[in-house]
């Protein structure tokens, strides 16, 4: 996997990940944070998802990154909004006020560009990298989280025998394997909603954890 899949992803409207409303989950548990009013909220691989506009209506500045330029202006499109375009650095920034997605690799961020972030919300993120890249991708999240920030992160776990991601399964293990040198991490939900998906699996656990730099 590679950045040409997700391109395509986009490119051919393969949105099944994609919801029509901000994640119910978000809502039930983005509050236990005790993020603070104003605080920025920082939103890895976004691409057009109705959370951002959520966690703004919540009185949270948005920084979101993400590699698809059509889901980027998609995004501001169906929101109405006009961005100002400009370049940084080998990434591409639209803004509007209080919300700013930077078009490009994730791996370009860097700690000055979420040194004011308060929180972080991966929702779809780490769980749709590969076992291989998740590592890396779980390092640069700690080294751009400045000290006391938040991160409300959301996995699935199943057999992964019996499909091939994504969404991949990341275990609760891993979990700890990966961000446990940096954050605490406290469990919020693990949840069986095999019945809920398309997924012919016998198991496939939604899992939400709240983790604090």
């Amino acid at each position: 996997m590679d950045a040409q899949f997700w391109h395509t992803v986009w490119e051919q409207n393969l949105l099944n990940f994609h919801l029509q409303a901000a994640h119910p989950l978000l809502q039930k548990y983005w509050p236990t944070l005790g993020v603070p009013a104003g605080g920025r909220v920082f939103v890895p691989l976004c691409g057009k998802s109705h959370d951002m506009a959520w966690l703004l209506q919540q009185g949270h500045p948005v920084l979101g990154v993400e590699l698809s330029p059509i889901a980027v202006r998609d995004c501001f499109a169906e929101n109405g909004l006009e961005p100002v375009v400009t370049p940084h650095g080998r990434l591409t920034a639209y803004d509007v006020p209080d919300w700013r997605i930077v078009c490009g690799d994730f791996f370009d961020l860097t700690p000055a560009d979420t040194a004011d972030v308060a929180a972080a919300y991966d929702r779809a993120a780490l769980y749709a990298l590969p076992p291989e890249l998740r590592p890396r991708y779980a390092a640069h999240t700690a080294a751009l989280l400045p000290p006391g920030a938040h991160l409300l992160l959301f996995t699935f776990t199943y057999d992964q025998t019996l499909m091939s991601g994504p969404p991949f399964s990341v275990p609760e293990e891993e979990i700890h394997a990966l961000y446990g040198d940096s954050f605490t991490i406290t469990p919020l939900r693990a949840t069986d909603i095999v019945r809920k998906t398309a997924f012919n699996l016998p198991s496939f656990v939604q899992a939400v954890y709240h983790l604090q730099k």
